[in-house]
């Protein structure tokens, strides 16, 4: 694919009291944004929920899994293809195999009994696919080492390749991520409020509190954005049709997602009521600086967000490429959202428009 190509979404979603992203305090994320406190969410706490839904709604062949048990993780596939091997010693193959990939393992303690088990020594992203081969290597035994370092380098599941891997010990092995993520931000000022709360001991039925506590929240309407370079992705994938499923995966992922911090207590089952794609070829723009100048009202914030990230799109589209395709779905109906292109029926809809236009516009 010679082309550039770059996939931007844009969403405006509202949480109601809640905390899905904590701090090491166990405070609400914020970030200081055009001088004053905005609620933050990460963009690895949300990547990490696009994630789970990846693997909810998408064939495990297809995804990755990050671990420190890569060691025991190949020795039951070579379980799976050759039962007759001890246990102790495929973990010990595997981690043959690795160490000549350049993936450096260590022995860990299990037990206080003294018992040890072969983990790495950082995080490693590795696919189904890759695993697999790797555990037909060390089976097979006596693989060239080229030959392993490709078996993890080939046959990347949609994970790797949106979200990238880093390896430290081996940087050939590394995989540059073909989709960004920001951290979500609130258009507005917002600051944080607690909720105490007390406990009462059912059992003794003595009155008073049994147990005393805090918890931080706040409640804000988020400005959320992300992009893919498609072509990066096609580079990195080598399909057409597993290039287009795996990027309408990701804008339905993107959508219904969410982050379960405290999930439980705050029940923060929210959509975005706002959601635009734009396809463009010279960059990716982030509509961020929409909401520099923080958004004041006191009758709700989203009506009022989308209409002055319509005068940020139409400001980026006088002085820069206007995108090659345009379209988004709206719980409002005002007559700002003109400027985001053509307007679907629903989230499915939304994707299908984009799976369309990559059918029409990208070769074999």
């Amino acid at each position: 694919m010679k082309n550039k190509l770059y996939l931007d979404i844009h969403a405006l979603q509202v949480l109601p009291p809640s905390n899905v992203n904590r701090d090491e305090f166990g405070n609400p994320k914020s970030a200081l944004y055009g001088g004053v406190n905005r609620s933050r969410v990460s963009s690895q706490s949300w990547k990490r929920a696009i994630r789970e839904y990846f693997y909810e709604n998408s064939e495990i062949q297809n995804l990755g899994v990050r671990t420190l048990k890569l060691p025991d993780y190949i020795a039951d596939k070579m379980l799976e293809i050759d039962s007759s091997i001890p246990r102790e010693e495929a973990i010990k193959k595997a981690g043959k195999v690795l160490k000549s990939a350049g993936i450096s393992t260590k022995l860990k303690d299990v037990d206080d009994e003294g018992e040890k088990t072969l983990v790495l020594e950082s995080l490693f992203f590795i696919s189904d696919k890759q695993a697999l081969e790797l555990a037909q290597a060390a089976v097979k035994g006596d693989v060239p080492k080229p030959d392993i370092i490709d078996s993890i380098k080939n046959n990347m599941s949609i994970d790797i390749a949106l979200f990238g891997r880093m390896v430290a010990s081996s940087k050939n092995l590394n995989v540059e991520a073909s989709c960004q993520v920001a951290h979500a931000i609130s258009t507005h000022e917002v600051n944080s409020e607690v909720d105490y709360f007390t406990a009462v001991d059912e059992y003794t039925k003595d009155p008073g509190a049994a147990m005393i506590g805090n918890s931080n929240f706040n409640a804000s309407t988020l400005y959320r954005y992300s992009n893919i370079a498609i072509h990066d992705l096609f580079e990195q994938i080598h399909d057409k049709e597993t290039l287009i499923n795996s990027i309408k995966l990701f804008i339905k992922a993107f959508c219904l997602s969410m982050p379960s911090g405290k999930i439980n207590s705050y029940a923060n089952q929210t959509l975005p009521s706002f959601l635009s794609i734009d396809i463009r070829s010279d960059r990716p723009m982030n509509l961020v600086s929409a909401f520099e100048e923080p958004v004041v009202s006191n009758s709700g914030y989203t009506k009022k967000s989308i209409e002055k990230l319509s005068d940020e799109h139409k400001k980026l589209n006088k002085f820069y490429d206007k995108p090659l395709l345009s379209s988004f779905i709206s719980f409002d109906d005002i007559e700002c959202l003109n400027e985001f292109g053509n307007e679907a029926d629903n989230l499915n809809n939304l994707a299908e428009n984009v799976a369309n236009f990559l059918k029409d516009n990208l070769g074999d």
